[in-house]
């Protein structure tokens, strides 16, 4: 699984379970999770609530790695294929 990768590639590069990248990346496992499930179930009004608080989590980690570090960023945007944050 992809999950599992990106573990090896972390632990490859001696970085903790709780850097930025790591919780971004589940994050984004998450989201894409509920949206398939909010697909099949469209009443399901906690599921979004759920979804709607953990893309907030996820957009306030990638604008402070965005500000810390831009090539960082980058990276990781094109390898989890989400779209880049609208600067203010």
């Amino acid at each position: 699984m992809i999950k599992n990768a990106f573990i090896s590639f972390q632990e490859k590069k001696k970085e903790s379970r709780g850097s930025v990248e790591f919780q971004v990346f589940s994050f984004t496992n998450k989201i894409r999770k509920l949206t398939s499930h909010l697909e099949l179930h469209r009443k399901d009004y906690l599921s979004q609530r759920g979804l709607r608080k953990i893309l907030g989590k996820r957009q306030r980690l990638l604008a402070y790695l965005s500000k810390k570090n831009r090539v960082r960023y980058k990276e990781l945007i094109n390898q989890l294929n989400i779209r880049e944050l609208k600067t203010r």
